[in-house]
């Protein structure tokens, strides 16, 4: 790591088109790791980041050491979202035209306590707020806390989230499915939403 060529880069919509293959390997490399598990593929992982490209909400927030992008993360208003992540939100009477959601963060092992997960979720808030969102959320897996593949010494971030800002909404949760790494078919896994209100 050399921290003097750590840099962001802020794309939205169509800008995003260059960037989406190395995104795709850098978040099936990630997510391998607990708590998500996720045996992921190229091939779905271009067509999932497709959205963000076809969103005129989108934001990609990219960290990158040089030219190589060594975290990434995406948001885009709520209702270019998919309905399994809307719906919950509808069903709890929230006006989902009012909220951002902040889809997921990425960062290799190595790149991480330099500042970039904090300044993923301000330069998504910013995002936000350019589209008049109230309401920032995100949702994060729940495992088990005697999961198999549980590290000895893994720590939630929940205490990070809420430094940022977010609550726990733990009545109101997502229900999304994929192969676990040690898994021969997808199971469906519970999110729990978090939130953080934006104000104007």
């Amino acid at each position: 790591m050399t921290p003097d060529r750590l840099h962001t880069l802020v794309v939205t919509g169509s800008d995003f088109t260059p960037w989406l293959p190395a995104v795709a390997e850098l978040r099936i490399r990630v997510f391998r790791d607990f708590p998500y598990l996720y045996d992921g593929s190229l091939a779905y992982e271009r067509r999932y980041l497709q959205t963000y490209v076809d969103s005129d909400t989108s934001v990609c927030v990219l960290a990158l050491d040089g030219d190589q992008v060594i975290g990434a993360s995406t948001g885009l208003a709520m209702t270019d979202e998919t309905e399994e992540f809307r719906q919950p939100l509808v069903a709890a009477g929230l006006d989902t035209e009012s909220v951002f959601y902040c889809a997921e963060s990425v960062l290799l092992p190595d790149y991480r306590g330099h500042g970039l997960y904090r300044t993923f979720f301000e330069a998504r808030e910013a995002r936000a707020r350019q589209l008049d969102k109230t309401l920032s959320v995100f949702c994060a897996v729940q495992r088990p806390d005697n999961h198999p593949r549980k590290p000895e010494h893994y720590q939630p971030l929940d205490p990070v989230w809420q430094r940022f800002g977010y609550q726990p909404m733990p009545e109101i949760h997502a229900a999304f499915p994929w192969k676990d790494i040690d898994q021969s078919v997808e199971t469906e896994k519970s999110l729990m939403f978090y939130r953080k209100d934006l104000g104007r």
